[in-house]
């Protein structure tokens, strides 16, 4: 972890602001979602990726009811939604 230097208050709603510096190094920008985590006596913050919820990738994202899926995985899904899948297979695309 790279140590910045720079210190920040709480303000009364438990809020803090993020230095320009570091949402342009982690490019997060207005609006971004961004996750928060305990770790120990930590808290991190991390920018918010769209991904897959089967491999992984970060490419095309659709919601499929409420889920995130790419274009890749959402065609193979097709034909077993029609019916058409083949049996035996469980092929999983690198993302």
């Amino acid at each position: 972890m790279k140590a910045t230097g720079i210190v920040r208050k709480v303000d009364q709603l438990g809020r803090i602001v993020l230095p320009i510096e570091m949402r342009r190094l982690l490019n997060i920008g207005t609006d971004d979602e961004v996750k928060i985590y305990c770790d120990e006596e930590r808290v991190i913050v991390t920018k918010c990726v769209l991904n897959c919820i089967f491999c992984g990738s970060e490419r095309e994202p659709y919601y499929f009811k409420r889920k995130l899926i790419c274009k890749v995985c959402l065609d193979e899904i097709a034909p077993v939604e029609a019916g058409q899948a083949r049996s035996g297979e469980d092929a999983v695309h690198g993302g």
